[in-house]
């Protein structure tokens, strides 16, 4: 038996959580929504829509797109993009090891004898 969960922030209905975090951070390292939607099997337009779908619901831009040229265009996390992104991600980190404390408090062998 392990303990398993899910972490969002929602006002009315989900905003933010694990796979919104998870594109907006490879975008931050890739420079690209379209290589970080190829990379977690994503279409573009797909996340695309994401993050126009998550923009709107939060009340300001997530990324800036780079116009396209010679070099290419890309995107980039916008400072409350970042700001987001960075802090669900270090919650989320910090709740991963609090509930895993948890989890070994109450789930342990002991827990696990009385159910045999």
């Amino acid at each position: 038996m392990r303990l398993n969960y899910k972490l969002w922030l929602e006002e009315d209905e989900r905003l933010f959580g694990d796979g919104p975090c998870q594109i907006l951070e490879l975008v931050d390292q890739l420079g690209s929504l379209r290589q970080a939607a190829a990379e977690i099997n994503m279409s573009y337009s797909q996340a695309w829509k994401l993050i126009k779908k998550l923009e709107k619901r939060l009340g300001f831009k997530l990324l800036n797109k780079k116009v396209g040229g010679s070099s290419g265009g890309g995107s980039e996390l916008t400072e409350k993009g970042r700001i987001l992104t960075e802090s669900f991600s270090e919650f989320r980190k910090e709740a991963a090891g609090c509930l895993s404390g948890l989890e070994k408090k109450y789930f342990n062998q002991e827990f696990k004898d009385k159910l045999k």
